[in-house]
């Protein structure tokens, strides 16, 4: 069994798409970060472990989420849709087999499923990345499989929108192994909180403009 840590912020409209199509052998754990919709129980009724996530930010759902995994392997992914469960074993394979200590799933996007603003944010910390320690990231996404006590060790302290981008500077500086897959990127359900704004790509940069420095 594998866990898989979903960050819910409102995504009733997703959710049901999202856990269906979980493979067997996944079990997803929906981390609440103070959802008005109705998700959790959405979720609780389609099968997944709820649990809430305090205070409001990605990172505080995506530790609480990672704090109720007990299986050996534990991936993350967004919960909006955009990312098909369906990737998941492409994701996990490395990590798996032991070739990789971290999988990050390297998003290949439909027509329009990207804003440009979004993209060119991600490409830029990408590149700063890669410059900096010399590891070749090409995609900071949100869907990626590592070793539960493995990540753990990390000990990442973020809690906002650096949670991704920590984890792979703490994987780098304790000298994991980075690998990428591609999966695709499709348009994800009802309104985005981050990336689809132009606000919430700026505060995810500023976020993790701070990691960097």
């Amino acid at each position: 069994m594998i866990d898989v840590v979903l960050p819910v912020l409102d995504e009733a409209q997703a959710l049901p798409w999202v856990l269906r199509r979980m493979p067997p052998g996944y079990r997803p754990i929906v981390a609440d970060n103070g959802s008005s919709d109705g998700s959790s129980d959405i979720a609780r009724a389609l099968g997944a472990l709820v649990v809430e996530a305090q205070p409001r930010g990605f990172g505080a759902a995506c530790y609480a989420g990672l704090a109720a995994a007990s299986n050996e392997i534990v991936c993350f992914m967004d919960c909006d849709a955009s990312l098909d469960p369906a990737d998941l074993p492409t994701v996990t394979a490395p990590v798996a087999s032991g070739s990789a200590d971290l999988c990050l799933g390297e998003r290949v996007a439909r027509p329009g499923a990207w804003p440009l603003h979004a993209r060119m944010a991600n490409r830029g910390l990408a590149l700063e990345l890669r410059r900096r320690s010399g590891v070749r990231v090409a995609d900071l996404g949100p869907m990626r499989a590592m070793r539960r006590e493995a990540v753990l060790a990390l000990d990442l302290r973020d809690r906002r929108s650096g949670w991704p981008l920590e984890m792979v500077l703490r994987a780098v500086a304790a000298g994991w192994r980075i690998a990428g897959v591609p999966v695709t990127l499709h348009g994800r359900a009802g309104r985005s909180k981050v990336t689809g704004t132009f606000g919430g790509t700026a505060r995810a940069v500023r976020d993790m403009a701070v990691l960097l420095r």
